[in-house]
């Protein structure tokens, strides 16, 4: 899994088209997650269309790098058919660093903007995306070809370890 020590967040893309076979492996990415119970409580909205893209990029004050990329996935989640709720948002994280690490492998670059628990970010994208009531807003990916590069940042601290023999 080179793509842990790998990852960075992107935020500038090349104006170049992401491949839907790309996008499809993305997903496929996310949609293996474990999840509690195998609930599998997500949806996944792919958003190329331009007005939408810059739309959600003004949902709130750190999603302004979303304007100029070529794809938005927003990850919902499901409020029917779930019998854990509680555990609907940690499912969805696993499903979003799935499809952070399989873009990342693809040489895709990406930057994940939190939308929940932020109700009023999740009532924006609901609101610009028309999402039925039956689904809540998680996140937003933000997706494309890098048209930056930088190495990630080594953030083992052995201060954090504790070991309890």
């Amino acid at each position: 899994m080179n793509e842990i020590f790998h990852r960075v967040s992107v935020r500038k893309f090349e104006q170049k088209p992401v491949e839907q076979e790309k996008i499809i492996q993305i997903l496929r990415a996310g949609m293996q997650a474990p999840s509690t119970g195998d609930q599998r409580p997500w949806e996944f909205y792919v958003v190329t269309n331009r007005e939408k893209i810059v739309a959600l990029s003004k949902c709130h004050k750190y999603a302004g790098c979303a304007a100029n990329a070529p794809v938005l996935i927003v990850p919902v989640y499901r409020k029917e058919g779930v019998w854990l709720p509680e555990y609907e948002q940690i499912d969805m994280a696993i499903a979003q660093e799935n499809i952070w690490l399989e873009t990342d492998s693809l040489d895709l670059g990406g930057v994940w903007l939190g939308i929940a628990p932020m109700q009023d970010r999740m009532d924006k994208v609901a609101e610009i995306l028309e999402l039925p009531k039956n689904v809540t807003a998680f996140s937003i990916f933000v997706l494309g070809y890098p048209a930056e590069q930088r190495a990630q940042e080594d953030r083992f601290d052995a201060s954090r370890i504790h070991w309890i023999e």
